[in-house]
């Protein structure tokens, strides 16, 4: 008989609830995103829930909406990911720490030594989340005019990846030997240096930094568009993808395993975890009126705020009661774009309808009791459409608390999820294997 298959949980972290009401909720922290003492706590709590990784997104601008919307957002002040998680590394042990670094507005020598750094720091738990940044705006901060194509931004990022992969294998695992005796302290014979030169990038090398504890930190994708799949199945050991329906999930995790498969990569070790808002009662009825009572508290202008994200225009002008109008092709996220066209023809909703739904969040929500959540991700799990959870909670603290102290026992009796740590990296979470130096191979 095949062996149980088991939930992954990731958290998603920055903002601490992608809820745009979630800090108004009674008893709510306001203030967690930026409150080093309550990030603690929080990470804690997962870490002692066993979560396999606390994950940190990234921005490199303001969000791109309308002023009146964004003086209601709680994401507008956070910390630098790759500034926290090493400071959480030293308050916990087991959790892995991911973190979202661009490669349409970073150095790769910046972003291989800056995780290969984490990796060492928090003994092989980093993780990096490789986007090419959808918001047009950070373009304005980085010396540029305008955003880079759609298309660009891929092709970038695809050489971006190789390159730093190829400087986290600068070093072979035994190049210092640090020989007190003869005061030899590393092998020259046993570094590469890269010496790459492409279309995009021109990095010599090598990285000044020792090779990560788990010789790669764990890759981690995210995107629905088809250059997005391309570039998961290509290098991703971990997804986090949109949450939508079970078929769409399943056709989603099918379509991204077997293009990876056909790259001669094994599905098996590619992990993909669809976003997941849960909201926890003793009842669903309970649960229901909670999230009734947090989605009351989205303001219509974060509403037409987050719809004019989604959509990469200016949604203001549209008429609040009428159908969404034809939208045009922009260089912002094609994934959120279509994602909110089809849910407005699919379920026939007018601009405001739409706005309000988006303002919240809109996409996969387990709402109900540990029981009736546990039935549903066991029905994504053996269904074949995930392989667990990027779980984002509705407020924080008492939202996370529900989930770590009333769901993870429910899934740990059910056989679902691990009842301790296994292993000491994310990679021993995930069930990856430690990767080989590409330019020193083993014997």
């Amino acid at each position: 008989m095949a062996e149980r298959r088991r939930l992954h949980l990731g958290a998603f972290m920055r903002p601490v609830s992608i809820h745009t009401g979630a800090w108004r909720y009674p008893g709510a922290w306001a203030d967690a995103n930026f409150n080093f003492g309550r990030l603690k706590y929080l990470i804690q709590k997962l870490e002692f829930g066993k979560f396999d990784a606390f994950f940190m997104a990234d921005h490199l601008a303001l969000l791109n909406m309308p002023i009146e919307a964004l003086r209601r957002s709680h994401t507008v002040t956070s910390f630098d990911p790759l500034t926290l998680l090493p400071a959480l590394a030293a308050v916990t042990e087991r959790i892995g720490l991911i973190a979202t670094a661009s490669t349409t507005y970073n150095d790769a020598y910046h972003v291989a030594r800056k995780f290969a750094s984490l990796d060492h720091i928090s003994n092989g738990r980093a993780g990096w989340n490789l986007v090419t940044t959808a918001n047009p705006d950070a373009a304005l901060n980085f010396g540029q005019d305008a955003h880079m194509a759609h298309g660009e931004r891929y092709k970038r990022a695809r050489e971006f990846y190789d390159v730093v992969t190829g400087l986290w294998d600068s070093f072979a695992d035994d190049a210092f030997i640090r020989d007190q005796a003869s005061g030899i302290f590393w092998d020259p014979a046993r570094m590469h240096v890269l010496d790459h030169k492409g279309a995009e990038l021109s990095v010599r090398g090598p990285l000044n930094v020792a090779r990560p504890v788990q010789g790669w930190p764990v890759i981690v994708q995210a995107g629905a568009s088809d250059a997005g799949r391309q570039i998961a199945a290509e290098t991703a050991e971990m997804v986090f993808a949109a949450g939508g329906t079970l078929a769409d999930a399943q056709a989603f995790y099918a379509d991204v395993k077997g293009r990876a498969a056909r790259y001669g990569r094994d599905p098996e070790l590619i992990k993909i975890l669809p976003g997941a808002l849960v909201v926890v009662g003793d009842t669903v009825a309970e649960a229901r009126a909670a999230r009734d009572h947090l989605d009351s508290l989205v303001h219509y202008d974060s509403a037409i705020g987050s719809l004019s994200i989604a959509l990469g225009v200016d949604a203001r002008a549209f008429d609040p009661d009428g159908p969404l109008p034809e939208i045009p092709e922009t260089e912002a996220s094609k994934s959120g774009r279509e994602r909110a066209i089809n849910l407005a023809r699919r379920e026939g909703l007018t601009v405001r309808q739409l706005a309000q739904r988006l303002g919240g969040y809109a996409g996969l929500a387990l709402v109900g009791t540990p029981a009736t959540i546990a039935d549903e991700m066991e029905q994504w799990l053996d269904g074949r459409g995930c392989d667990g959870f990027n779980i984002m909670f509705p407020h924080v603290p008492a939202g996370l608390e529900d989930f770590v102290d009333k769901v993870v026992p429910e899934l740990q009796r059910r056989g679902l999820f691990r009842l301790d740590y296994e292993g000491t990296t994310l990679r021993d979470h995930l069930g990856l294997p430690r990767l080989a130096n590409r330019f020193f191979p083993p014997g």
